[in-house]
């Protein structure tokens, strides 16, 4: 069965032929390139580029609004796990051909583990730049939101001093947060549960968010089923090679030392390979015990695939009750038709790929030509 239409993000060629059939398994949806044709008489026209900040001379008071529009603009789009943002991203920019997109999936800008961290190969980025997309060794430790802030905002300003516009795609929510308020103090966090202050509106730039929602019950059987295709995808056989010690050489650091120690299906199968190394992988096992180990570290990796969804949900929430403008993009219609796809028919195909067109695409498509316009 096929599952995935919605690819998520790295600057690397792979050499992992699952890799590749991993991918293009996942393409529920017709080719972006299909669906969007990328002709020119099919683009919309480049945005009117408001002055930055500091640019313009005011003869006279302004409104909070007209300051808030002579920001840089800057996209972004909000959602859980596998909720299909890097799917509207691709929409989006291969109907407006001016945008760059910028990582904002903290596991996605380290180097490494792409089937794990569900990276988006070159040659399925359609030719739409990507930023901070597995630039960083994850050697040299884990990235802070303040660091986040600097090196984001560094690429956004490159961006739109090539009059190109920037679009923000991700789920860590803490790093969209630290980069967006006008005034970030690196020591609070305003997620934590015992937080008494509140989410600041003012922001660094003139925002347009878009917000991909999938009601919990439905992400969540889809979720599980993405794990099983990543992991008949050779996701085992990336983290057995990520875990082994003997891969090891001198100058480096071992798995659990690095940044990428922390991303979903590390840890879970790193108990796995201490009591079954690498050596007889593929999951198969040659006894009652190993196999009931793998499937208690797959049934783990699904169980925090999910909370981290939900988790993600809520912080989304408390983004939208500081005042910050996230229009809702319900794509659980288009996602309940996934889940219930066959792969032996092809209508279910074009079923859920208007459904996800009419209810996800073209409101964007709206909002984001309005926001472009002012």
């Amino acid at each position: 069965m096929t599952l995935h239409p919605f690819p998520t993000h790295s600057h690397h060629h792979y050499s992992n032929l699952n890799f590749y059939s991993y991918i293009s398994r996942f393409h529920l949806f017709p080719p972006v390139n299909h669906l969007c044709p990328t002709t020119p008489s099919h683009h919309h026209p480049l945005p009117h580029i408001k002055p930055r900040r500091g640019a313009h001379i005011s003869s006279g008071p302004t409104t909070p609004r007209q300051q808030q529009q002579r920001k840089d603009k800057l996209l972004i789009i909000l959602g859980a796990t596998g909720a299909g943002k890097s799917r509207l991203s691709l929409d989006l920019a291969t109907r407006f051909p001016f945008f760059e997109i910028v990582n904002s999936d903290k596991m996605q800008l380290y180097a490494g583990l792409d089937i794990t961290t569900n990276k988006l190969p070159i040659p399925d980025r359609l030719g739409v730049p990507h930023h901070l997309l597995g630039e960083f060794d994850p050697r040299h430790g884990d990235f802070t939101p303040a660091q986040f802030r600097a090196v984001a905002g560094q690429a956004i300003s490159s961006i739109t001093n090539r009059r190109k516009v920037p679009m923000l795609v991700g789920g860590s929510n803490s790093f969209i947060h630290a980069l967006l308020v006008d005034r970030f103090e690196p020591g609070s966090n305003v997620f934590e549960p015992g937080f008494n202050g509140s989410v600041s509106s003012e922001l660094r730039y003139n925002c347009c968010f878009l917000w991909v929602d999938v009601s919990l019950t439905v992400l969540t059987e889809y979720l599980c089923k993405r794990v099983d295709e990543m992991l008949d995808s050779g996701m085992l056989d990336e983290l057995a090679e990520f875990c082994d010690p003997d891969r090891q050489d001198e100058d480096e650091l071992t798995a659990s030392q690095t940044a990428l120690r922390k991303a979903i299906g590390v840890p879970e199968f790193t108990r796995y390979f201490e009591k079954y190394p690498p050596q007889g992988r593929g999951g198969e096992g040659d006894d009652r015990e190993r196999r009931e180990a793998y499937e208690e570290a797959v049934r783990a990796i699904k169980d925090n695939t999910c909370q981290l969804a939900k988790r993600q949900i809520g912080k989304i929430l408390r983004l939208k009750g500081g005042g910050w403008d996230l229009r809702r993009l319900d794509a659980t219609d288009a996602f309940r038709a996934v889940v219930a796809t066959t792969s032996s028919d092809k209508d279910d195909g074009k079923r859920w790929s208007e459904i996800w067109e009419r209810q996800v695409v073209k409101p964007s498509v709206k909002v984001v030509k309005r926001f472009l316009d002012e």
